[in-house]
């Protein structure tokens, strides 16, 4: 069927909602992905007592995969613009959990070193191809919904499955924590290949819905533009050229430093400097990823209320992000209390507030170029993920004393300056246009 039918057929015939099966693969699939960026910080602390290894290397092993994870943003969004998610998905998924699988097998800070950049290389896409097919499946009025059900699937998988690799961890060691969770990942990238399709491709998906994602403005024909798009280094030039892009640039790695902290120095946080035994930190540790998932679930239905509402795009995706990383603040009561349950109860609120504000890749699918979605989604992924870098780095230097407090104040005052780059430099929220006429 030509897509010049469509139209005439929608208003006689109910659109089917296919569009939402695909928000649950990628649901899943971030699920999976931040489980093998979040094992290390599971096995850390027993792995590292065994190695012998000093908190300054322990950070540069948490840092290993934000150097090639944020290295390969720029290429990885370049593959995305080119090379269908059905095949670039599979590919990155089952490298990746191969990779995890052999953390398993890893004895040296070397080894350890070495795969985790690995992981981190191969993982590079995956951002940019769950924005790339949000924008193609679904309409402008529900793509913060689907984009915060599936990033809730970063805060979902680590509030209910940390505890079980931390007793995977405890009853087998840290070793089986990477094998568990990797022998996931490749039996998950068999079921991508075999599930997803482009929405005019999919199975059951009626031109109704077609018509209604591409009339709401989700770019159904995106995939056949993408097959003629030249390289071109004048690409990149107009991706770091906008100011627009610059504020959720900069945005994105203060509001990733404070996920990176949970991903990474969280368990070793509450073992070494609370004294927690490893089941308990692991139990405590899901409270604030369930507040986080929370807070993500409530940032997408709620901006997209707004929208519905009649609000603009601009103040609908903007409230809940700078609202969030405001309230990502509460982190630095961390420093005044000791009792446990204080700890972590403004933990809960700080890592809500980072949920709250992890709606981003809205923006990132909105004021995009079209033909350069995956590419503007590289870059912001690539800024953003310098955090990963930097903030495991810095925290260990800035723990290596007996106190923590110092490493929390860094991150509150990271979430200050985010909400501040969003509130000065990102302006009216709308696709950049290119001029695409030959000169």
């Amino acid at each position: 069927m030509h897509p010049e039918s469509f139209t005439g057929q929608a208003s006689l015939v109910t659109p089917t909602r296919k569009r939402f099966f695909i928000m649950v693969l990628l649901f899943i699939t971030v699920v999976i992905n931040y489980l093998d960026r979040s094992n290390l910080s599971i096995a850390a602390p027993a792995l590292t007592s065994e190695l012998g290894i000093d908190p300054v290397h322990v950070g540069l092993i948490f840092s290993a995969f934000g150097w090639t994870y944020a290295a390969m943003q720029i290429p990885g969004g370049w593959l995305v613009d080119r090379v269908p998610p059905r095949i670039l998905y599979t590919a990155a998924l089952l490298l990746w959990s191969i990779a995890t699988v052999m953390l398993g097998f890893a004895a040296s800070f070397i080894a350890l070193f070495v795969l985790r950049m690995a992981v981190g290389a191969l993982e590079a896409p995956a951002y940019p191809i769950n924005s790339r097919v949000v924008t193609t499946w679904f309409p402008e009025r529900e793509r913060a919904t689907a984009i915060g059900v599936y990033t809730s699937g970063q805060f979902v998988g680590l509030a209910f499955l940390t505890p079980v690799l931390a007793w995977l961890q405890h009853a087998f060691g840290g070793h089986m924590v990477f094998v568990a969770t990797g022998g996931v990942g490749m039996v998950w990238a068999v079921s991508w290949y075999a599930v997803y399709r482009e929405p005019k491709d999919f199975k059951g998906a009626n031109a109704a819905e077609i018509d209604l994602i591409r009339e709401g403005g989700g770019l159904v024909d995106m995939q056949e533009k993408a097959a003629k798009a030249p390289l071109s280094w004048v690409d990149l030039g107009i991706v770091l050229s906008k100011r627009k892009p610059w504020g959720i640039y900069l945005g994105q790695f203060c509001l990733n430093s404070t996920l990176w902290f949970f991903l990474t120095w969280f368990p070793t946080y509450l073992v070494k400097y609370r004294g927690m035994d490893f089941i308990k930190s692991g139990l405590l540790a899901s409270l604030p990823f369930l507040a986080a998932f929370v807070g993500v679930l409530c940032s997408g239905i709620f901006s997209d209320w707004l929208i519905r509402r009649g609000a603009s795009v601009g103040f609908a995706r903007k409230l809940p992000i700078i609202g969030g990383l405001l309230i990502s603040t509460a982190i630095i009561g961390a420093n005044y209390v000791d009792s446990t349950a204080w700890v972590i109860a403004f933990l809960a609120v700080a890592f809500f507030g980072n949920g709250l504000a992890s709606i981003t890749w809205s923006l990132v699918s909105t004021l995009a170029p079209a033909r350069l979605l995956g590419l503007t989604g590289g870059v912001f992924n690539f800024i953003g993920n310098l955090s990963a870098i930097a903030t495991p780095i810095v925290i260990g230097f800035l723990a290596s004393g007996d106190s923590f407090a110092p490493a929390i104040t860094y991150i509150a005052v990271l979430a200050l300056l985010g909400a501040l780059s969003y509130i000065l430099l990102v302006g009216k929220v709308e696709r950049i246009e290119l001029d695409e006429s030959p000169s």
